[in-house]
Protein backbone atom coordinates (compact mmCIF):
# COMPACT_ATOMS: atom_id res chain seq x y z
CA UNK A 1 0.00 0.00 0.00
CA UNK A 2 2.68 2.43 0.95
CA UNK A 3 6.29 2.65 -1.12
CA UNK A 4 8.91 4.79 -1.74
CA UNK A 5 9.20 7.04 1.66
CA UNK A 6 9.84 10.58 0.91
CA UNK A 7 12.70 12.04 3.37
CA UNK A 8 11.00 13.51 6.48
CA UNK A 9 9.65 16.45 6.93
CA UNK A 10 10.27 19.03 10.31
CA UNK A 11 6.62 18.16 12.33
CA UNK A 12 5.48 22.06 12.62
CA UNK A 13 3.91 23.01 16.40
CA UNK A 14 0.61 23.70 14.48
CA UNK A 15 0.53 20.81 11.94
CA UNK A 16 -2.65 19.10 11.30
CA UNK A 17 -3.24 15.90 14.29
CA UNK A 18 -4.53 13.23 12.38
CA UNK A 19 -6.06 10.18 14.68
CA UNK A 20 -5.92 7.03 12.50
CA UNK A 21 -8.15 4.06 13.35
CA UNK A 22 -7.73 0.65 12.04
CA UNK A 23 -7.25 -2.78 13.53
CA UNK A 24 -4.65 -3.51 11.15
CA UNK A 25 -1.31 -3.36 13.61
CA UNK A 26 0.87 -3.35 9.62
CA UNK A 27 -1.71 -0.49 8.34
CA UNK A 28 -1.84 1.45 11.38
CA UNK A 29 2.13 1.32 11.37
CA UNK A 30 2.72 2.26 7.98
CA UNK A 31 0.11 5.05 7.62
CA UNK A 32 1.66 6.19 11.26
CA UNK A 33 4.95 6.33 9.51
CA UNK A 34 4.03 7.89 6.03
CA UNK A 35 1.75 10.85 7.77
CA UNK A 36 4.67 11.86 10.12
CA UNK A 37 7.06 11.36 7.57
CA UNK A 38 5.12 14.48 5.34
CA UNK A 39 4.54 16.67 8.36
CA UNK A 40 1.60 15.43 10.20
CA UNK A 41 1.12 14.58 14.05
CA UNK A 42 -0.67 11.28 13.88
CA UNK A 43 -2.26 9.55 16.29
CA UNK A 44 -3.38 5.86 16.08
CA UNK A 45 -5.79 3.48 18.11
CA UNK A 46 -6.45 -0.37 17.24
CA UNK A 47 -10.76 -0.33 17.57
CA UNK A 48 -12.76 2.03 17.81
CA UNK A 49 -13.30 2.00 21.97
CA UNK A 50 -9.71 2.96 21.77
CA UNK A 51 -10.64 5.55 19.75
CA UNK A 52 -13.43 7.02 21.78
CA UNK A 53 -10.83 7.24 24.69
CA UNK A 54 -8.06 9.79 22.80
CA UNK A 55 -11.00 11.18 21.42
CA UNK A 56 -12.48 12.42 24.77
CA UNK A 57 -9.12 13.38 26.01
CA UNK A 58 -7.14 15.14 22.61
CA UNK A 59 -8.30 17.41 19.82
CA UNK A 60 -7.59 16.48 16.44
CA UNK A 61 -8.52 17.72 12.61
CA UNK A 62 -9.03 15.07 11.27
CA UNK A 63 -10.26 11.26 11.71
CA UNK A 64 -9.04 8.68 9.14
CA UNK A 65 -11.09 5.96 10.61
CA UNK A 66 -11.20 2.23 8.95
CA UNK A 67 -14.30 0.76 7.58
CA UNK A 68 -13.97 -3.19 8.58
CA UNK A 69 -12.61 -3.14 11.69
CA UNK A 70 -14.84 -6.16 14.35
CA UNK A 71 -16.86 -5.20 17.20
CA UNK A 72 -18.00 -1.38 16.74
CA UNK A 73 -17.06 -1.24 12.88
CA UNK A 74 -15.43 2.29 11.36
CA UNK A 75 -19.21 3.22 9.73
CA UNK A 76 -20.84 3.04 13.29
CA UNK A 77 -17.86 5.17 14.89
CA UNK A 78 -18.19 7.43 12.25
CA UNK A 79 -21.72 8.39 12.88
CA UNK A 80 -21.54 8.32 16.35
CA UNK A 81 -18.37 11.01 15.96
CA UNK A 82 -20.72 13.30 13.67
CA UNK A 83 -23.38 13.36 16.17
CA UNK A 84 -21.48 15.08 18.26
CA UNK A 85 -18.47 16.88 16.23
CA UNK A 86 -18.10 18.44 12.67
CA UNK A 87 -14.24 17.04 12.82
CA UNK A 88 -13.67 15.50 9.55
CA UNK A 89 -13.46 12.18 8.39
CA UNK A 90 -11.96 10.33 6.17
CA UNK A 91 -12.98 6.38 5.66
CA UNK A 92 -10.86 3.65 4.11
CA UNK A 93 -12.49 0.29 2.83
CA UNK A 94 -11.43 -2.33 0.91
CA UNK A 95 -14.62 -2.61 -0.17
CA UNK A 96 -15.43 -0.82 -3.24
CA UNK A 97 -19.40 -1.50 -4.06
CA UNK A 98 -21.21 1.57 -4.69
CA UNK A 99 -23.61 1.11 -2.13
CA UNK A 100 -20.44 1.27 0.64
CA UNK A 101 -19.41 4.46 -0.37
CA UNK A 102 -22.75 5.98 -0.45
CA UNK A 103 -22.89 4.69 3.23
CA UNK A 104 -19.95 6.04 3.94
CA UNK A 105 -20.88 9.35 2.71
CA UNK A 106 -24.34 9.20 4.92
CA UNK A 107 -22.60 8.48 8.09
CA UNK A 108 -21.12 12.07 7.58
CA UNK A 109 -17.91 11.11 6.37
CA UNK A 110 -16.25 14.09 4.29
CA UNK A 111 -14.17 11.42 1.72
CA UNK A 112 -13.75 7.51 0.99
CA UNK A 113 -10.86 6.13 -0.11
CA UNK A 114 -10.37 2.45 -0.91
CA UNK A 115 -7.48 -0.21 -0.46
CA UNK A 116 -4.84 -0.67 -1.73
CA UNK A 117 -4.69 3.21 -2.71
CA UNK A 118 -1.51 5.49 -3.83
CA UNK A 119 0.18 7.13 -0.81
CA UNK A 120 -0.10 10.35 -3.01
CA UNK A 121 -3.60 10.13 -3.35
CA UNK A 122 -3.99 9.49 0.33
CA UNK A 123 -1.50 12.82 1.08
CA UNK A 124 -3.81 14.89 -1.67
CA UNK A 125 -7.46 13.29 0.01
CA UNK A 126 -6.14 14.28 3.61
CA UNK A 127 -4.99 18.04 2.29
CA UNK A 128 -7.95 18.53 0.18
CA UNK A 129 -9.81 17.78 3.46
CA UNK A 130 -8.15 19.95 5.82
CA UNK A 131 -8.00 23.07 3.22
CA UNK A 132 -11.65 22.74 2.72
CA UNK A 133 -12.47 22.57 6.59
CA UNK A 134 -9.69 25.19 7.33
CA UNK A 135 -11.83 27.56 4.45
CA UNK A 136 -15.19 26.99 6.30
CA UNK A 137 -13.76 28.00 9.59
CA UNK A 138 -12.28 31.41 8.78
CA UNK A 139 -14.79 32.25 6.11
CA UNK A 140 -17.26 33.69 8.80
CA UNK A 141 -20.28 31.67 7.21
CA UNK A 142 -21.84 28.90 10.03
CA UNK A 143 -20.92 25.45 8.52
CA UNK A 144 -24.35 24.34 8.89
CA UNK A 145 -27.66 26.42 7.53
CA UNK A 146 -30.71 25.22 9.37
CA UNK A 147 -34.11 25.84 8.13
CA UNK A 148 -37.58 24.21 9.09
CA UNK A 149 -37.06 20.96 9.78
CA UNK A 150 -33.69 20.46 7.55
CA UNK A 151 -29.93 20.91 8.38
CA UNK A 152 -27.76 21.91 5.63
CA UNK A 153 -23.85 21.51 6.51
CA UNK A 154 -22.02 23.69 3.84
CA UNK A 155 -18.66 21.51 3.80
CA UNK A 156 -19.81 17.97 3.45
CA UNK A 157 -22.78 19.56 1.41
CA UNK A 158 -25.00 16.92 3.02
CA UNK A 159 -28.47 17.69 3.68
CA UNK A 160 -30.31 16.08 6.87
CA UNK A 161 -34.14 16.19 8.18
CA UNK A 162 -33.42 15.01 11.92
CA UNK A 163 -31.46 12.20 11.53
CA UNK A 164 -32.18 11.11 8.15
CA UNK A 165 -30.15 12.09 5.28
CA UNK A 166 -31.62 13.52 2.35
CA UNK A 167 -30.26 12.14 -0.91
CA UNK A 168 -29.48 15.09 -3.54
CA UNK A 169 -28.16 14.89 -7.13
CA UNK A 170 -25.19 17.10 -7.91
CA UNK A 171 -27.53 19.70 -9.25
CA UNK A 172 -29.30 19.91 -6.36
CA UNK A 173 -26.18 20.10 -3.68
CA UNK A 174 -24.91 22.81 -5.91
CA UNK A 175 -28.32 25.01 -5.84
CA UNK A 176 -28.24 24.50 -2.14
CA UNK A 177 -24.76 24.93 -1.28
CA UNK A 178 -24.90 28.62 -3.23
CA UNK A 179 -28.22 29.46 -1.84
CA UNK A 180 -26.67 28.83 1.81
CA UNK A 181 -23.78 30.86 0.89
CA UNK A 182 -26.13 33.89 1.08
CA UNK A 183 -29.05 32.14 3.74
CA UNK A 184 -32.10 34.95 3.46
CA UNK A 185 -30.30 36.59 0.54
CA UNK A 186 -31.54 36.99 -2.88
CA UNK A 187 -29.11 34.78 -5.47
CA UNK A 188 -29.39 35.73 -8.78
CA UNK A 189 -30.16 33.30 -11.45
CA UNK A 190 -27.11 34.06 -13.53
CA UNK A 191 -24.90 33.05 -10.34
CA UNK A 192 -26.94 29.94 -9.89
CA UNK A 193 -26.78 28.84 -13.47
CA UNK A 194 -22.96 29.38 -14.46
CA UNK A 195 -21.42 31.80 -17.17
CA UNK A 196 -22.22 29.13 -19.66
CA UNK A 197 -25.49 29.05 -19.47
CA UNK A 198 -27.47 29.68 -22.79
CA UNK A 199 -30.35 32.79 -22.67
CA UNK A 200 -33.56 31.24 -21.90
CA UNK A 201 -31.83 27.84 -20.35
CA UNK A 202 -34.26 26.84 -17.66
CA UNK A 203 -32.20 24.08 -15.97
CA UNK A 204 -32.29 25.85 -12.98
CA UNK A 205 -35.76 26.05 -12.71
CA UNK A 206 -36.31 22.14 -13.43
CA UNK A 207 -33.49 21.96 -10.24
CA UNK A 208 -35.27 24.01 -8.04
CA UNK A 209 -38.75 22.09 -9.08
CA UNK A 210 -36.85 19.09 -7.95
CA UNK A 211 -35.34 20.55 -4.62
CA UNK A 212 -38.38 21.66 -3.80
CA UNK A 213 -40.11 18.16 -3.89
CA UNK A 214 -37.89 17.29 -1.33
CA UNK A 215 -37.94 20.03 1.39
CA UNK A 216 -41.32 21.84 0.79
CA UNK A 217 -44.49 20.61 2.73
CA UNK A 218 -46.10 22.11 -0.51
CA UNK A 219 -44.00 22.77 -3.56
CA UNK A 220 -46.61 24.23 -5.27
CA UNK A 221 -46.54 27.04 -2.57
CA UNK A 222 -42.99 27.02 -1.49
CA UNK A 223 -41.94 28.33 2.00
CA UNK A 224 -38.36 27.73 2.03
CA UNK A 225 -37.43 28.26 -0.94
CA UNK A 226 -38.47 31.35 -2.57
CA UNK A 227 -38.50 32.93 -5.82
CA UNK A 228 -37.57 36.06 -6.46
CA UNK A 229 -39.52 37.09 -9.30
CA UNK A 230 -37.39 39.03 -12.21
CA UNK A 231 -34.27 38.23 -9.99
CA UNK A 232 -33.36 34.61 -8.32
CA UNK A 233 -34.01 32.60 -5.53
CA UNK A 234 -33.51 32.85 -1.70
CA UNK A 235 -33.53 30.14 0.93
CA UNK A 236 -35.40 31.16 3.97
CA UNK A 237 -33.13 30.10 6.58
CA UNK A 238 -33.33 30.37 10.66
CA UNK A 239 -30.97 32.81 11.14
Amino acid sequence: MMAGAAERRPIADDAAHLLVVDDDSRIRSLLHKFLTTNGYRVTTASSASEARLKLDSLSFDLLVLDVMMPGENGLELARAVRARSPVPILMLTARSEAEDRIAGLETGADDYLIKPFNPRELLLRVGGILRRSAAAATSGSAPEVRFGPFVFHRGRGELKRGDEVVRLTDRERDLLAALAERPGQTVPRAAIAGDDAAPGDRAVDVVVTRLRRKIEADPANPILLQTVRGLGYRLLTDE
